[in-house]
């Protein structure tokens, strides 16, 4: 059987994640995966070193097509950078939707250690760098030591609020997992709040959420 050539970097992707949900574990071997899915091994390394450097690619895969999906609107471009999150969320966590039964497989039994699993160490550079690119307004320090701490500081915290919505989701038992986009919505708008120092209600009504859920949850 002639071999497949024109395999490109998300064909991979697809070909590796079907292949750890039919089988419920990594290929033995790179040498097997290529063979398993008719292609040759060093068309493998043309993207990836190995099976640890793909599955970090894959979350990776998943930021970029998030942001692909929304470079092509032609209304994002002009939105605050409050509305650009919030359509980066809602985009991204459509992107984990459609590939739950993967993310669950892959980060199930780390759910406690997300914020510093290695496995989302490519996502956590590319969204830093996001939101970083945004451009939200802080408080002016006039000091540029304080500068740097203070956006390092807000890269950290979006990291981890992303992190905390991804453990949400992958407990949401709600329809269409409307429960996750209530989640979103209030913690970046309450996120926002803050920065701007404007009334507490959304940060108040934020925590009564989150309470109300793991009062259900648990």
């Amino acid at each position: 059987m002639v071999k497949k050539k024109n395999i490109s970097k998300n064909d991979m992707i697809s070909f590796y994640m079907d292949y750890v949900l039919e089988h419920n574990k990594r290929p033995n071997s790179v040498h097997a995966f290529a063979n398993h899915n008719n292609f040759e091994e060093p068309k493998f390394y043309e993207y990836f070193g190995g099976f640890d450097a793909i599955e970090k690619g894959i979350f990776k895969a998943f930021f970029d097509n998030t942001l692909m999906a929304l470079e092509k609107s032609k209304d994002y471009s002009s939105f605050e950078s409050r509305n650009k999150l919030l359509s980066f969320y809602f985009t991204f966590f459509e992107n984990l939707t459609a590939n739950r039964s993967y993310v669950i497989y892959a980060l199930e039994k780390h759910k406690n250690t997300l914020k510093t699993y290695s496995l989302l160490s490519e996502l956590k550079t590319a969204f830093s760098n996001y939101i970083k690119d945004l451009e939200i307004e802080l408080i002016d320090t006039k000091q540029e030591r304080l500068e740097r701490i203070k956006n390092k500081g807000l890269q950290e915290t979006a990291w981890l609020q992303l992190v905390l919505t991804i453990k949400f989701w992958m407990n949401d038992s709600s329809p269409s997992f409307e429960k996750t986009d209530i989640l979103i919505e209030k913690s970046v708008n309450a996120s926002f709040d803050v920065l701007n120092i404007v009334p507490l209600k959304s940060v108040i009504d934020l925590g009564k959420f989150l309470f109300k859920e793991k009062t259900q949850m648990g």
